[in-house]
């Protein structure tokens, strides 16, 4: 069984999910953090859970302190332990903060907010596999977005976690921590991927085909045969996807 945990009372509308193997679950992400996606979980498996980090920006690793098994690739375990140089606090409680839409538990207060910080169980490299019984997640590394993004492959079901890679919307890698040239590399590197039935993004909409990534490649591969791959050249309109670098 897969299980998609969405935040739809949010304007980021994050999806976290749930992967059952036969021995372990894998959580992907754990979501914003404003309630406790430990308790979801607890729900649906009393399976031993491995969280397998995308990537550590705040709204998907707010939860990762209420688990005791953690992956993260070795680019962003520096972040993960210390926080991201240069995010202030103040930047992120603001967007934790706006824009929610469902009630918020009793208990949360946003000046209390912090983004988890601690120390990962296991690095995480390219094409490392992770063996839940049954079922084996392809850890692939994807950076763009930020340096060690990473998006899992299911083989046997040719299911696609693509975290902030590919999703519907405004896809980013205007930071100064994003590189564009490699965002346009990852999305190649996926598109090359034969077996695959269904995209679980990190945000928005979670009806994606392969034809989506496809959709994203081509208009990654014209921005950069026209040079338009670098920093500062701003937002590319593509009807259902729009990149920003």
């Amino acid at each position: 069984m897969t299980f998609a945990i969405s935040e739809y009372g949010h304007w980021e509308k994050v999806h976290s999910y749930l992967v059952i193997g036969d021995k372990y679950a894998a959580l992907i992400d754990t979501g914003i953090g404003i309630s406790n996606i430990r308790n979801v979980v607890n729900q649906i498996t009393s399976l031993p859970i491995k969280v397998i980090t995308t990537h550590v920006h705040w709204d998907h690793i707010g939860s990762h302190g209420h688990f005791d098994e953690i992956y993260v690739h070795e680019l962003e375990k520096d972040w993960l332990e210390n926080g991201i140089p240069g995010l202030q606090i103040e930047t992120i409680r603001r967007d934790v903060g706006r824009d929610i839409t469902k009630p918020i538990p009793a208990d949360f207060k946003i000046e209390n907010y912090e983004p988890f910080r601690g120390k990962p169980t296991a690095i995480l490299q390219d094409n490392e596999m992770i063996d839940l019984g049954n079922r084996t997640l392809i850890c692939l590394h994807t950076p763009g977005h930020s340096p060690g993004h990473l998006c899992i492959y299911e083989p046997e079901r040719g299911f696609l976690y693509t975290g902030d890679l590919i999703y519907k919307g405004t896809l980013f890698a205007f930071y100064p921590t994003t590189n564009p040239l490699l965002f346009v590399k990852s999305v190649e590197k996926i598109s090359l991927i034969e077996h695959v039935t269904k995209i679980l993004p990190g945000h928005n909409e979670l009806d994606l085909t392969k034809n989506f990534i496809f959709e994203v490649n081509k208009a990654c591969q014209e921005l950069l045969s026209k040079g338009l791959a670098r920093h500062g050249t701003g937002v590319h309109d593509y009807k259902d996807v729009k990149i920003y670098f």
